[in-house]
């Protein structure tokens, strides 16, 4: 067992692994997620329309199931459906990277406290990327189905995710691997 104390530098490192390559990935190889998104017809009105909503999270429409009949109910489930993220005002960019290098050091905390409490101190590079590296995957990429599940994101958009997430696990148990007490 290995105490989190001494591995606080594969955690910070391999946070700003991920951080760095979380860019590449979005802003250098933009081709890669440059598909994520499509641009609505009816943009401007959209824009409009949400303007004066209060960030938040949206569906619409929205159904109070239990006051409907089943008929309503089907009726309902025949309209189109929107999930919509609301940033009114956007929040800033800056906030936002320092938001990610956050949550990339939180997924790198509990990696190594995985880690550290399968793997000894001294073991080889395979035995600690083997631990450090499925756990990160899980924690990077697995998460991504539910939103095609539940929300209708297109599966293509998942599996992009899902790529990203096992090229951060790989970094953060490469990381941690090199770095091992």
């Amino acid at each position: 067992m290995v105490p989190l104390t001494e591995l606080w530098l594969p955690i910070l490192v391999s946070a700003v692994f991920v951080f760095i390559t979380s860019n590449i990935l979005h802003m250098v190889i933009a081709a890669w997620h440059r598909g994520d998104y499509a641009k609505a017809s009816t943009e401007n009105a959209l824009v409009d329309a949400i303007a004066s909503l209060p960030s938040n999270q949206y569906v619409v429409p929205l159904c109070d199931w239990r006051s409907m009949t089943p008929e309503e109910r089907t009726a309902q489930m025949a309209k189109p459906t929107a999930f919509m993220i609301v940033r009114n005002p956007p929040s800033g960019f800056g906030k936002t990277l320092g938001l990610w290098f956050l949550h990339c050091l939180i997924v790198s905390f509990f990696v190594g406290y995985l880690t550290g409490r399968v793997v000894g101190p001294g073991a080889e590079y395979l035995a600690v990327h083997r631990i450090a590296g499925t756990s990160a995957v899980m924690a990077w990429a697995l998460g991504a189905a539910t939103e095609s599940i539940w929300f209708g994101r297109p599966w293509r958009i998942t599996f992009r995710h899902i790529v990203d997430g096992v090229i951060y696990g790989l970094v953060t148990g490469g990381t941690f691997g090199w770095l091992w007490p």
